[in-house]
C-alpha cells in the first residue's frame, strides 16, 4: 500500500484517472481566488499509484505523523457529476468528528474549507453540518 507524500499544503488527491481535463478543470476551479481574494493553499497529488483507492485504502495510506487535518479527494463522482463535487474526508479524531468523516463541496468552496481547517478556525463538522440537501457544501 503506497503511503501518501507530505506536503507542504493541504492535499488535494487524485483517485479517478479517467478524465485528465476534468480532472485539470476541478483544479483549476479550486484555485481560483475567492470573490473577496481567498486563495486555497492546496498540493496537488496526481500519481497513478493512488487509482481507484477506496476510503479504507486512503486511511491506511495516512502516514502515522501526518501533519493535515483532512484530504481532498477527486473521485469518480468529482469526475463525472456535472458540479465536480469532491470529497473532504476528515483526518483528526476530534472535536465531534472522527476520522474517516466525509461531505463533498463544490470545488468553488474549497478556499474556504482550505483556509478554516488548516488554521483551526473551524471544525470538521461545522462544515459537515452546512451541507445541503444532496450532501453537498456550496458555502455559508
Amino acid at each position: 500500500m503506497p503511503q501518501l507524500p507530505t506536503t507542504n499544503a493541504s492535499p488535494v488527491l487524485r483517485i479517478d484517472f479517467s478524465n485528465d481535463a476534468t480532472w485539470e478543470a476541478i483544479c483549476d476551479e479550486m484555485q481560483q481566488p475567492s470573490s473577496e481574494g481567498s486563495e486555497a493553499r492546496i498540493e496537488l497529488i496526481d500519481d497513478r499509484k493512488f487509482d481507484g483507492l477506496s476510503k479504507q485504502q486512503l486511511l491506511s495510506a495516512v502516514p502515522k505523523d501526518y501533519p493535515h487535518t483532512f484530504i481532498i479527494v477527486v473521485d469518480r463522482k468529482a469526475i463525472v457529476d456535472k458540479e465536480h463535487p469532491v470529497l473532504i474526508v476528515n483526518l483528526y479524531d476530534g472535536l465531534g468528528s472522527e476520522v474517516g468523516a466525509e461531505f463533498r463541496s463544490l470545488p468553488s468552496e474549497i478556499h474556504a474549507i482550505e483556509n478554516n481547517l488548516s488554521i483551526a478556525n473551524m471544525d470538521f463538522v461545522e462544515f459537515a453540518g452546512a451541507v445541503d440537501a444532496n450532501g453537498i457544501y456550496r458555502g455559508f
